[in-house]
């Protein structure tokens, strides 16, 4: 009985080391005064105390003798590594650099510092950002009629053309001092939600400039003859930018475009001038249509060795102005309805001389690097934003007319069904703003991630595409009948674009955000890669055990936290230390089942896509859920919280049932037993959010609270030159509250036969003669009526007014 005391004892120590994630010196020095308290206190014999000694000496001395270690342990280990590594090609390992590693990269250890989290600081508008949002922004939304735009003129008209360049819409990110604004990734991302909150094709056309293309790859990459020239006109709007990247052969793939340039001379005014023959066939390209300056990407090849010795020069990036001889642009691709100018752009035999490359000669080859550390920042900005002004809208609109439309003598939102898409509505606006918030203000602290923008863009485009569904199961009839007081039909037909761009969401999910994040964002994996490939072992070595002791870790905590659901885990002490525990708790799992997974498959990971993609949810949820939690602290409203709680249940839901898949499918189907038992120690712990809790968070939107108005911020509720479909609906959803008890008032007399009539206004004479209702009540219901049909009233045309609109 001593005996087992003691082993019990000694692996009691193991956890306890393992779970507080001990270095290899803690846990030989513990096990060194452990195997003397056996000496001097145990009866055990002789024998046995040598043989622990023995076994102590044999385990521990070569794993502290850095020498011995690296020569007879990881010189092996370095050698298996190396065979099982993925093969990369050089646009992958470039796509792999590029940018920083932000949040996520906490994900990765199983240990996120929820401290760290807290102690980031909130990114605020400027007071010059705050006045252009309520000027020139405000002003540009009160331009818009989002219906004539797209179904009769059919472009966006000059007015709003003038004003964009008039206030400078085009050089949000250009520095001030070539006349730009030099605005916030924040600002940045408010001002196009805001639009987007009105119109997707104005939203496009003012992210275009802004995100991925001339201004931002001159900023990073230009030389300063190119930088003074282009900058100070694109923020001037003298030129109109595109950015030419996907062709019919190259879309996802973006490396294997056919678009080429050969290095050659000619003869320009006379002299012999190095330079580049292009050709090259685009399409997709937004702004192509209408834009003076195309930056253009494209493999260039040097056969006659003009620039060295190389043939294949690589990727590289030029500007090139539309009216050099040989570019076409005019003709325009119709997405979905939506008339923001995109369209193709070819060249034939077009010479430019090497000074069009962005930065200059120097920058040959370069262009895939370039490409990806500036998406890295656009992805998170200009999709996501315009996702998330949609959404704004539609939960401000759906929440009222939830309230407002009433069927069966009440307010449709008083329905199951209807309470059920509601809370989904709520759930995920404030899920996304939170996430899209996170992000951006990343970028300004200065982390440009890869990873980070593949998460918010595909979760915060795929949200968007499920509010706008929902929004539109609620409004019904209203909802499907097409016209100029339509707030909801022209972002369910649009929203397939954001789904599509800058990364199809099918290829982001399934290849990119574990993908990328595996290597990019792991504490160790990317330091071991280089040390194999450089053949350094001292570097390979210390990575190796960090990351040994790391996965032990990982395994200790994530079964210890799963028999406790969390508890213990370290978190803060406030409204929201439960769900901080059980996301650490998935934290460890996440980075333990990530690690084996590729330990075991390897390369072969890399071809999985549907377990990698299992994996990158369970990085984005882990993500998410920390967005949420700032953004929840930021105010620390408790009206919010719960909705914090539906999110977070939601999220862990998700989580649990990712983990659940990733491991039912897992080839080694041992493996995958074992890795369950220490996942799911004692099975799954979670459900989707109850019926009550979405009850709640539906009755927040239906009404004027601190959620509705949050989730709706800087969202353009007044009318302008044009009449805005939500102006009055704030209105309506407040008059309806007020005249509720009237209304019922009104129905309990009606069904005590104490009024007569047919119609509402029948009804209320019938109840002010019958002293029920006394005329300013009967005043205040025909009013909140009015405006109660006003919103829910529909469109209809002569057959020539609907040829038109066709």
């Amino acid at each position: 009985m001593q005996a087992l005391g003691w082993i019990l004892f000694f692996l009691l120590v193991a956890v306890l080391l393992a779970y507080k994630r001990a270095v290899l010196s803690v846990w030989t020095i513990a096990y060194f005064v452990l195997l003397l308290l056996v000496s001097v206190f145990s009866h055990v014999s002789l024998a046995g105390i040598i043989v622990l000694w023995v076994l102590f000496a044999i385990i521990f001395i070569p794993l502290n003798i850095l020498p011995l270690r690296r020569q007879f342990l990881s010189k092996h280990i370095m050698g298996i590594y190396q065979k099982s590594m993925p093969s990369m090609s050089a646009t992958e390992k470039e796509a792999l650099t590029a940018g920083g590693v932000g949040w996520e990269g906490e994900m990765f250890t199983g240990i996120p510092d929820w401290k760290k989290l807290q102690e980031l600081p909130e990114i605020k508008l400027t007071q010059e950002e705050q006045e252009f949002l309520a000027g020139p922004v405000e002003e540009l939304c009160g331009l818009i009629s989002n219906w004539d735009i797209n179904h009769t003129w059919h472009e966006i008209p000059a007015p709003i053309w003038d004003h964009l360049k008039k206030h400078g819409f085009f050089g949000l990110i250009i520095p001030k001092q070539y006349g730009g604004k030099q605005f916030s990734a924040l600002a940045h991302s408010q001002i196009i939600t805001k639009v987007a909150g009105v119109s997707i094709a104005v939203g496009c056309v003012v992210s275009v400039p802004n995100s991925l293309g001339p201004a931002e790859l001159l900023l990073e990459y230009g030389t300063e003859q190119q930088k003074n020239y282009y900058l100070p006109r694109l923020a001037r709007g003298e030129e109109i930018p595109c950015f030419a990247l996907t062709s019919p052969v190259a879309g996802s793939d973006a490396s294997s475009i056919e678009d080429h340039g050969v290095v050659c001379k000619r003869m320009v005014d006379g002299k012999e001038t190095l330079g580049i023959i292009l050709n090259w066939n685009k399409r997709y390209i937004t702004l192509s249509p209408i834009a003076t300056l195309i930056g253009l990407a494209f493999k260039l090849y040097d056969p006659d060795h003009l620039l060295g010795n190389k043939e294949s020069l690589g990727i590289t990036c030029a500007l090139i102005p539309v009216e050099t001889p040989g570019v076409v642009t005019g003709r325009r691709h119709f997405p979905l309805c939506s008339h923001f100018p995109n369209g193709p752009t070819q060249g034939k035999d077009v010479f430019i001389p090497l000074e069009f490359i962005i930065g200059g000669p120097s920058m040959v080859g370069a262009g895939w690097r370039m490409l990806m550390e500036c998406l890295a920042a656009g992805r998170s900005i200009s999709l996501p934003s315009m996702s998330t002004g949609g959404s704004k809208r539609a939960i401000y609109a759906t929440g009222a007319y939830a309230r407002i439309r009433r069927q069966f003598n009440t307010y449709i939102g008083t329905f199951g069904g209807v309470q059920e898409a509601l809370a989904r509505i709520a759930g995920y606006t404030y899920l996304i703003e939170a996430v899209r918030l996170f992000s951006v203000t990343s970028i300004d602290r200065g982390i440009k991630s890869a990873v980070s923008s593949a998460i918010t863009k595909y979760h915060v485009t795929e949200y968007g595409r499920r509010i706008v569904d929902d929004a539109m199961d609620i409004h019904g009839g209203k909802g499907i009948c097409m016209g100029p007081h339509n707030y909801l039909a022209q972002s369910f037909i649009e929203t397939p674009i954001s789904i599509t761009v800058e990364g199809a969401n099918i290829l982001t999910r399934s290849m990119i955000i574990f993908g990328q994040g595996a290597i990019r964002c792991h504490p160790y994996i990317l330091t071991e890669l280089n040390a194999v490939q450089s053949q350094d072992l001292v570097t390979f070595d210390k990575a190796l055990f960090k990351h040994m002791g790391m996965i032990i870790s990982n395994k200790t905590r994530a079964f210890c936290l799963g028999l406790t659901n969390g508890r213990g885990a370290g978190a803060p002490n406030n409204d929201l230390k439960h769900h901080y525990q059980r996301f650490s708790r998935f934290a460890s799992a996440f980075a333990y089942l990530a690690d084996v997974a590729m330990l075991t498959l390897g390369g072969k990971l890399k071809r999985k896509e549907r377990l990698s993609a299992r994996l990158g949810d369970m990085l984005s949820y882990l993500y998410m859920g920390s967005a949420v939690l700032k953004y929840y602290e930021i105010r620390s409203n408790r009206e919010e919280l719960t909705t914090v709680d539906w999110i977070c249940q939601y999220l862990l839901f998700r989580l649990q049932e990712a983990m659940h898949e990733f491991l039912l499918n897992l080839p080694n189907r041992w493996l995958a037993v074992y890795l369950r038992f220490i996942v799911f120690p004692l099975g799954r712990w979670y459900d989707l959010p109850v019926d009550r809790l979405g009850k709640n968070i539906a009755a927040l939107i239906m009404e004027p609270s601190s959620v509705r108005e949050r989730v709706s911020e800087h969202l353009y509720t007044r009318n302008g030159k044009y009449p805005n479909p939500i102006a009055d609906i704030q209105v309506a959803l407040e008059k309806s509250i007020e005249v509720e008890p009237l209304l019922s008032r009104l129905h309990q007399a009606q069904r005590k036969n104490q009024i007569q009539g047919m119609t509402l206004d029948e009804k209320i004479k019938s109840a002010i003669a019958a002293n029920i209702l006394t005329p300013a009540e009967g005043e205040q219901l025909l009013e909140a009526e009015k405006l109660r049909l006003a919103v829910t009233n529909v469109d209809d045309f002569s057959l020539d007014e609907f040829r038109r609109t066709d």
